[in-house]
């Protein structure tokens, strides 16, 4: 005897339980200014007060370009201003703000310039 019981998958009931909790996905790749990747940059990525008054209510996270110049970093799914700087040794840093404004992906791209002696 079998009894097939019908209902919504359980990974589906309830997102929360499982611990995935809505995220934005920053990523990207890091290149040397001849056009090839640079791996080993840090990237460190910091919320930035949206109305100007004190600091944003979030750590300051960090990643490390892999062997192709490339990093992610997951984020809340809510409306926040970062600012993210990319810096290896040898290398001017740069930087770029963005906006996550919910569940999306940013993609972004830096070319950093050798420092000059």
């Amino acid at each position: 005897l079998a009894v097939l019981v019908f209902g919504p998958p359980a990974a589906s009931r309830d997102k929360n339980k499982s611990g995935t909790e809505p995220f934005a996905l920053v990523a990207g790749t890091v290149f040397r200014s001849s056009g090839f990747s640079l791996p080993g940059a840090k990237v460190l990525l910091e919320a930035q007060p949206e109305d100007g008054q004190g600091r944003a209510k979030s750590k300051k996270m960090e990643a490390v370009s892999d062997a192709r110049g490339e990093f992610a970093l997951r984020v809340p799914a809510r409306p926040m201003r970062y600012t993210v700087v990319v810096s290896a040794k040898g290398f001017k840093p740069d930087q770029k703000e963005i906006h996550v404004q919910g569940e999306e992906r940013i993609d972004l791209f830096f070319r950093l310039e050798p420092e000059s002696d």
